[in-house]
């Protein structure tokens, strides 16, 4: 059933606007009430991305009245195969503020907000309540369960949505007319065990599917039509071009939003999903790996470079002179005997989250010394960009 509209309706259409929304005043459930909700909403997108960026156009295309972009990050060129709004001259540049033209650009009237800052427990709350809903077009668990919890604890929809490969995933979050994400997901999984799409990859085009299905539900509860994915979840098969839903309820044993909930307020949720520690492990910079490179090809020095990411990231690019050993042989005690224990270790990978699992890991098994690589190859390409070294 359709629940009541989120916003009351906004001041009258000017001449232009009717002209410009002619095709949403035509329809019934829409019509001149419905414009001007629109134009009164507040709707904030979390991650300038894959799913981010169809969902800012058509958002901004609607009519949305204010748009904020939660976004930190900057364009990178692997962003370009699915992330809509940047081109070849935005690399290096701030999503946000490239995201911000590109809606201004659609749609001169809408409020643009940009939030340039990574959300967390210290600010998510006050950044939320500015807004009417949530879309969430992040990739990382912390961030998911944050905004779940910040949108349950604010009583705001939260419209999910997820991608992988081939497949995509989508719903809404909105206690007490439905469940959270966590009555779906009440744990994390184990860190580097679900791999990301800068690990696994994503079909480009799968990102427009999912982040119109989300705008779609956004712009429904708006207006308070139609059957919102609340209770429901939607998994899209990109190969077999096919959908199905499943029916997901409330836990009455929710952690956030059961009959006694445990979560009253907003955690550490990177110490939740298990990254919080990972990504404080220091380790080298790009300079220092640089200069014992350059030692180990003297005969100066001897240590074992070690790349932990999977063959076919490794095939796209790695440090010359490296040894593949993926995290999962790693995690189980597969691949120890691919490991020199008569030299120190180096390990890296994309970003230094998965090579921080494995040197903790290592260490723990008795492994000395390792280090790793901080800001993984990611950080060597921008310098070898850069032209440094």
């Amino acid at each position: 059933m359709p629940l009541p509209p989120l916003v009351a309706p906004g001041p009258s259409l000017s001449f232009s606007q009717v002209a410009r929304y002619s095709r949403h005043l035509l329809i019934p459930e829409v019509g001149d009430a419905g414009q001007r909700r629109l134009g009164a909403a507040r709707v904030l997108v979390v991650g300038a991305g894959g799913l981010g960026c169809p969902a800012l156009l058509y958002l901004a295309a609607a009519g949305v009245g204010r748009i904020g972009i939660a976004e930190f990050d900057v364009v990178d060129e692997s962003n370009l195969q699915r992330q809509v709004l940047y081109t070849q001259a935005d690399v290096g540049t701030s999503k946000a503020q490239v995201a911000r033209e590109a809606v201004t650009r659609r749609n001169s009237a809408v409020e643009v907000v940009l939030h340039e800052f990574r959300l967390d427990a210290s600010n998510a709350e006050k950044v939320i309540d500015g807004y009417d809903l949530v879309l969430d077009g992040s990739d990382n668990f912390a961030t998911r369960y944050l905004l779940n919890d910040a949108c349950v604890l604010a009583g705001k929809p939260y419209v999910w949505g997820s991608i992988h490969r081939f497949d995509g995933q989508a719903s809404v979050f909105w206690p007490p007319h439905g469940p959270c994400y966590r009555c779906l997901y009440p744990e994390p999984p184990p860190p580097g065990s679900v791999p990301s799409c800068a690990e696994a990859g994503v079909l480009g085009i799968l990102c427009a599917s999912i982040g119109s299905i989300q705008v779609n539900e956004a712009l429904k509860l708006i207006l308070g039509i139609g059957e919102p994915l609340i209770g429901r979840l939607v998994l899209h098969d990109a190969l077999s071009g096919t959908q199905r839903q499943v029916v997901a309820r409330r836990d009455p044993q929710c952690a956030v939003c059961g009959d006694a909930p445990t979560v009253t307020e907003l955690i550490d949720y990177e110490q939740f999903c298990g990254t919080a520690v990972t990504q404080a492990v220091a380790g080298l910079s790009v300079a220092e790996l640089r200069t014992r490179l350059e030692l180990r090809d003297r005969g100066d020095e001897e240590f074992a470079l070690i790349d932990v990411r999977e063959p076919a990231e490794h095939a796209i690019g790695a440090i010359p002179g490296d040894v593949l050993v993926p995290l999962g042989g790693i995690v189980d005690g597969s691949g120890w005997s691919d490991l020199p224990r008569d030299r120190p270790l180096v390990l890296y990978c994309r970003s230094g989250i998965r090579s921080g699992q494995a040197l903790e890991i290592l260490q723990a098994a008795g492994f000395s010394p390792v280090t790793h690589l901080s800001g993984g190859i990611q950080s060597w390409q921008r310098d070898a960009t850069a032209g440094v070294g």
